[in-house]
């Protein structure tokens, strides 16, 4: 019979690094977010030209691995003296990620809105703030839901890579338990449940959306 020196003190402690993880995740989505819809329409709506070293940027961003950028924005934040916590570094570097992804999802999804359409609601006497609004948003958001969802998604895995900061989140709380207990494989294995247990509700939330929309389509 499979017996655990795990106790609900341990589980506990694990619980807690799930909730660094998602608060860490909530903070870089929701600034991430916010960004990468500024820079999303600025990139769709202004020419290349204009956008290009907002575009150049994003590009490095989204191209350096993530923890040369967790371990760089720490040791400058340091050296320039702004007294960040790790906690703090870890999510202004995970909400510039995200929003150099979220970027590239609001721009195609805006730019998958039909020039017709866009023409036929500015023909109707529509000004360029209603066109956004009321015709190129909503389409845009059903184009780019899925992606943002996936995004979110990625963001909470790739979180884990604060631990080298210092940040004991649930990837971390649980290499502590392996390395106290010696039960690699059945913490492990309740670490992955309860990623699961947290990502399963934020996919099936946005396949209920896209169900909802296409019924009303």
């Amino acid at each position: 019979m499979f017996e655990t020196a795990m106790t609900w003190n341990d589980l506990m402690f694990m619980l807690r690094g799930a909730g660094v993880t998602l608060w860490i995740t909530a903070i870089a989505v929701a600034g991430g977010t916010a960004l990468g819809i500024v820079f999303g329409v600025a990139r769709s709506a202004l020419s290349p030209w204009v956008t290009w070293p907002l575009a150049f940027v994003l590009d490095v961003l989204r191209s350096v691995p993530l923890l040369i950028q967790l371990v760089l924005a720490n040791s400058f934040q340091a050296i320039a003296g702004l007294g960040w916590s790790p906690f703090v570094t870890s999510c202004v570097v995970l909400a510039l990620y995200t929003a150099a992804l979220c970027t590239e999802v609001v721009r195609g999804a805006i730019l998958s809105v039909p020039e017709t359409t866009r023409r036929a609601a500015r023909s109707l006497g529509m000004t360029w703030a209603q066109d956004q609004t009321q015709i190129v948003f909503p389409m845009a958001l059903r184009v780019g839901l899925p992606s943002w969802i996936n995004l979110t998604l990625g963001v909470m895995k790739d979180s884990a890579l604060v631990l080298w900061l210092g940040i004991i989140e649930l990837l971390r709380a649980s290499q502590i338990l392996v390395t106290r207990l010696q039960e690699p494989m059945f913490i492990l294995l309740v670490a992955g449940a309860i990623y699961f247990l947290i990502s399963f509700p934020v996919a099936r939330f946005g396949e209920r959306l896209e169900k909802r929309w296409r019924a009303h389509d």
